[in-house]
Parts: C-alpha cells; structure tokens; sequence
C-alpha cells in the first residue's frame, strides 16, 4: 500500500476566546489519505472542517501533533519551506471561485504556472487541455462574468490542478450551484481525481455527493471519526 499524501497525525488545535476562554476545535486528530482517493470530510458548522483543511493546507499550525505532506513533517519547517510545499503540492478549491474577473479562463490558468516558472506556450497548452477535460475549452478565451456559475466552478478546479499538485483540498466547491450543475461540477472532479491520481479532501454539506465518495470523515468531540463506504 502506498505511503499518504497527506497525513494529521493526533493534530490538535485550540482558539483563545477572550482573556480565558479556550475553545477546543480538534482533539488529537488523526487523519491519512493516499492517491487515488476521493474522501469527504462532513460535519456541523462550526465542528472544525475548515481548520482542518487550513492545517492539512498548510495555512495554520496546529498547537500540538503533526500535519505530513508526501512523508515530510511540516510543522517546524520555515515559513519559506511550509509555503514551497503548498505551491507545489497543494491545490486548492472553494465554494466561490475566486477567478480573477479581468482575464479570460485560459489565462487564470495560464498564470499560476508563469509564477511557478513554466514557459509561456507550455503554460497556454496546459490550460487548453484541462479546459478541454472540463468540457470547456470553447469557453476559454471568456472571461468569468461571462461564464456560467457551473463553467467558472470548472475553471477554478483547473486552476487548482493546472500545477499538477498531489493533494487537492476543497471547501464546498459545490455549494453555490443548483442540484443539477452540483451534479456535473462533481462527475468532472470525479473523473480529475480518478485520471490523475489525486488524494481529494472534499468538505461539504451534500449527503448525496458525500455517499459517491470513497470514505466519508467526519469530527465528533474533535476527534475524526472515519467511515468506509
């Protein structure tokens, strides 16, 4: 069996709320997912998935435990090392698409890889062929006010692979969009994760989608409950 992508080993991560008030999110978490999988993570609001996602991501530290990325323990590497991880290895999706509205769809792909250094052509035929993947390469050279809100939910899915990341991490990316452009929006990042050998923490609120996923995790008392389907 392979090694995790990711892996929250008895992660735990508290909030101070005043001068005394202490507020427990996550209790000696733990938490593992290889390539390959399709996982949601479900749970109230409030429970502690977003935190969980910012710790697996890499945006926050937890006050105890340990967050591996791809077997390198990341919690006292620098901040300059912490941040080389993310952009490498890490995409990210939310549930509203954050394109930049002033560039068409080939282009908010085409520049995250100039900032990571890739030439310029190269860069345009990457974004082509996973637009082309997400059924919309005709819409490409559309900015995203122009783009329906399933289109532009596709778009950032791209964006957030178009680095060829290994772990892809996902807040709601469905929550914005009716049932039926919920529906298709998954059945593309289905077929992303399936093709490419992606490890995907999806959070959501969708029992539905939750269930077409591989394992559905979910926080109880701060401690991840993990269920096989």
């Amino acid at each position: 069996m392979s090694n995790p992508v990711l892996k929250l080993d008895q992660v735990s991560r508290v909030y101070k709320e005043g001068h005394d008030k202490r507020i427990t999110v996550l209790d000696h978490a733990s938490f593992a997912i290889r390539a390959g999988e399709l996982i949601s993570l479900v749970a109230p609001s409030g429970a502690g998935k977003s935190t969980m996602l910012h710790l697996a991501g890499l945006l926050e530290k937890p006050d105890s435990g340990e967050v591996f990325v791809n077997g390198v323990a990341t919690v006292g590497l620098s901040d300059e090392g912490r941040t080389r991880i993310r952009r490498n290895d890490v995409g990210f999706i939310y549930q509203f698409h954050h394109l930049l509205p002033e560039f068409s769809a080939i282009e908010n792909l085409v520049i995250p890889q100039l900032l990571a250094g890739v030439d310029r052509k190269k860069a345009r035929d990457r974004a082509k062929e996973l637009l082309e993947f997400m059924g919309i390469l005709e819409r490409g050279e559309h900015r995203p006010a122009e783009l329906s809100g399933g289109e532009q939910q596709r778009v950032a899915i791209a964006r957030a692979v178009v680095n060829r990341p290994q772990l892809l991490l996902a807040d709601e990316p469905t929550g914005n969009l009716d049932p039926a452009t919920s529906d298709r929006v998954f059945n593309v990042l289905d077929d992303l994760v399936r093709s490419t050998g992606l490890a995907a923490v999806i959070a959501t609120h969708n029992h539905d989608l939750a269930r077409r996923m591989d394992r559905v995790v979910t926080l109880e008392a701060g401690k991840v409950i993990d269920f096989e389907l």
